[in-house]
């Protein structure tokens, strides 16, 4: 009986074949969770009143919930697909992109920004618990948390399942309960404000569920099914994040748009508390996402180490650095990290969908070098940051006066990460048939 329980689990290196046992509900469940946070509650204000635009209306606010996460969820889903068809994580797939040695450049950078979240993950699960209880010790709820995840790591597809049937219907009810709630609320005028910053919002939604596509393979490689993987990720995530940020939207109207009270309409209603205690419960599956993801992404460095190793340092590295560092400091290096992974997703997508290498793509140590697609990456990424180069000191002012050199004003309806996809998959086409013409010569 412990050997098919065994069987049943990731293997413990990437020396193994991963086993084929989650279906449609498993993932999806466990995409729907992911698309709830915490985050997105206050992170719904990135929404509604983008930098440096006018204050979207509640009507351009919701479609750009919408449709930056639909688009956002399909690429999700899309990244899922190669994984469920091969059996391979995500870092080890960008061996057949980038080749075995070039692909360590992404691995790394993943490690650093799923380590950073993880991170990051730790402290609102503590905040949560501190607005749940009304204030307590915040080293024991980054303790507990910590602890939680990394225990979570251990047997990661034993937890999707738990997911499904015990987690996923206590946050729907929880969900549904706050939406029924807020809205029998005195509501302020939802009319004020425009649509002249209906893309730079919708680039807010896009980019919560694009940080995603870095780790999707790392789950769906147990996928059943193909559509099964790309079906849960895109309609189980799309669903609950836009359930997550029109929650946070009436949270906002109801305190004047002040991002640090936002849970408060939540935690008045009666049982609220008990309500807000789920979300904040659920809230270790993102932790448990980063540190799973964060073990795997090592594995493409060295296939041969025990992730179950892997997960506990991991587990206690986030835990340390959740108590004694202030993670808001580095939120614009992750965002920066994160921003090279919508790009690459556009290069993978041409070559592993349009020139049709998906079926031979090698994935082994020896995988050469692939340095076009890699040129095809850093020109989407470029792009990106010429459009949004964030607030990261001489980072930031080198791509501005890079963008100031070349005379470019960026428009208010531009998105820095389609852009970036669109820049680097055209790069990526273009590259790739010259590389088919000369080797037809």
């Amino acid at each position: 009986m412990a050997l098919d329980v065994d069987r049943a689990e990731v293997p413990h290196t990437l020396d193994e074949p991963a086993p084929k046992t989650l279906g449609v509900l498993d993932q999806g469940a466990f995409w729907g969770n992911l698309g709830v946070s915490l985050l997105g509650f206050s992170g719904a204000l990135a929404v509604l009143a983008p930098a440096g635009v006018p204050q979207l209306s509640f009507a351009a606010a919701v479609t750009a919930c919408v449709v930056g996460t639909v688009i956002g969820s399909i690429m999700v889903g899309l990244a899922a697909v190669p994984g469920a068809r091969t059996g391979a994580p995500a870092m080890m797939l960008l061996r057949g992109l980038f080749g075995t040695k070039l692909s360590y450049l992404p691995t790394v950078l993943n490690i650093l920004q799923l380590v950073g979240w993880g991170t990051f993950e730790l402290l609102v699960i503590a905040q949560g618990a501190e607005a749940l209880f009304g204030g307590g010790p915040h080293w024991l709820y980054v303790l507990v948390a910590g602890v939680l995840t990394t225990v979570l790591t251990l047997r990661p597809l034993g937890a999707l399942r738990l997911l499904r049937r015990y987690v996923s219907i206590a946050v729907a009810i929880a969900m549904v309960y706050f939406f029924v709630q807020l809205l029998r609320q005195p509501l302020p005028d939802m009319n004020t404000g425009s649509w002249q910053g209906f893309w730079p919002g919708a680039d807010a939604a896009l980019a919560v569920a694009v940080s995603w596509i870095p780790v999707a393979s790392d789950y769906s490689r147990h996928s059943k099914s193909v559509t099964g993987a790309f079906g849960a990720a895109t309609v189980g995530y799309s669903i609950t994040q836009i359930a997550c940020y029109l929650l946070g939207l009436l949270g906002l109207a109801l305190v004047a748009g002040d991002a640090d009270r936002v849970f408060d309409p939540m935690l008045a209603v009666p049982l609220g508390v008990i309500f807000f205690g789920v979300l904040v419960l659920r809230e270790v599956d993102q932790s448990f996402a980063n540190t799973y993801s964060t073990a795997v992404s090592i594995q493409n460095l060295r296939p041969s180490a025990d992730r179950r190793v892997l997960c506990v340092i991991i587990g206690a590295l986030i835990t340390l650095l959740a108590l004694t560092l202030d993670i808001a400091q580095f939120s614009n290096f992750l965002l920066l990290i994160g921003s090279v992974f919508v790009p690459m997703f556009g290069v993978l997508a041409v070559d592993y969908f349009l020139h049709g290498r998906r079926r031979s793509y090698d994935l082994s140590a020896q995988a050469p070098s692939r340095w076009g697609m890699l040129l095809a990456w850093f020109l989407g990424f470029a792009a990106f940051q010429v459009i949004n180069p964030g607030e990261l000191g001489w980072w930031s002012r080198l791509w501005t006066g890079l963008r100031d050199a070349i005379g470019f004003t960026v428009p208010a309806w531009m998105s820095a990460a389609l852009t970036s996809f669109v820049v680097a998959a055209l790069a990526a086409a273009i590259i790739g048939a010259f590389r088919r013409r000369g080797a037809e010569s």
